[in-house]
């Protein structure tokens, strides 16, 4: 039997729920990608270990999927297993001026949690789409905040299956980065440390926020939200705007022309759409200004593992 077959019936044996060939423009916001050979939904922690233990030891790609708003997957989707582990990681438990929840809870649900239970700090992050998990995973971060300067601690299940916790001043973190993006760790939980204030306030702040969002970044659209990371000195959108490239567009891809540090799904957008327009912007914008822009958006390829990185 080849590996993803002896995978699957592990999978069965242990009732871990999973599909084959599911569409992974189905799982991302940027609705972009093929289909992944086998897509698993753990309802557990335990059987999320399983379902990882089972892919290491058949020499299976693995690959941790979020909520899917700062990724763009291959036309030829994934060749081993995406697990999506929302179901058996999504809870808030609020204590004090802390608050604990699992990354696959919605981080805008976290915004509203603490601002209920009156507390501040959280409120940059109520727009950011996405996980808990992503949040941690990326740095996530917005109008002057970001993940780092509200976290306390971090739990995750390293390579053996073991539960771990690292502090904040342990994982690394900076500019869009942190030590998960260079180990086999998956992250399970989240603690916020907060500061008391006055729930309306901080509502109104979430609100303000929000609603500069939603005047400024084409939210309307298919997209992975900001495309670059943000070039010392400088704007990405804006640059990208001087370069004379508003709205320049590759297939369905193109650039937005509400707020240009956006790649868009114009409609039937591929992979390889947006990966020539982003380096299209690239090439022209480091000749028009001579900033070199990075991609902000994780491309995943075929056979992405979390069991390769190192």
């Amino acid at each position: 039997m080849q590996p993803l077959d002896v995978l699957q019936e592990e999978l069965r044996a242990q009732g871990i729920p999973f599909v084959q060939n599911e569409p992974l423009q189905n799982h991302t916001s940027f609705k972009i990608g093929g289909p992944a050979r086998l897509f698993c939904t753990p309802g557990t922690t335990q059987q999320l270990a399983a379902a990882m233990q089972a892919a290491r030891q058949n020499g299976v790609p693995c690959y941790l999927l979020g909520k899917g708003t700062n990724v763009l997957f291959c036309d030829e989707g994934h060749h081993g297993l995406v697990i999506e582990p929302s179901a058996a990681l999504t809870h808030i438990a609020v204590e004090g001026d802390t608050v604990v929840a699992g990354a696959g809870t919605q981080l805008a649900n976290v915004c509203v949690a603490a601002q209920q239970n009156s507390l501040a700090g959280l409120e940059f992050a109520y727009g950011i789409p996405g996980s808990v998990g992503g949040a941690v995973y990326m740095n996530a971060g917005a109008y002057g905040g970001e993940t780092c300067d509200v976290l306390q601690s971090v739990t995750y299940m390293a390579e053996d299956g073991t539960i771990q916790q690292l502090d904040v001043e342990q994982l690394a973190l900076g500019y869009r980065t942190s030590i998960f993006q260079t180990r086999p760790w998956c992250i399970l939980t989240a603690t916020y440390k907060l500061n008391k204030g006055n729930k309306a306030e901080i509502l109104a702040l979430m609100q303000d926020y929000m609603g500069r969002r939603e005047d400024k970044q084409p939210l309307d659209m298919p997209s992975a939200g900001s495309a670059f990371k943000r070039p010392p000195g400088a704007f990405a959108g804006a640059l990208i705007d001087q370069s004379g490239l508003r709205g320049y567009q590759v297939g369905g891809a193109a650039i937005s022309q509400k707020h240009c540090g956006f790649i868009v799904n114009m409609g039937q957008a591929t992979c390889a759409d947006v990966l020539q327009l982003a380096n299209d912007v690239s090439d022209i914008v480091k000749e028009k200004t001579g900033y070199v822009l990075e991609k902000e958006i994780r491309v995943v390829d075929v056979d992405a593992n979390i069991f390769a990185l190192e």
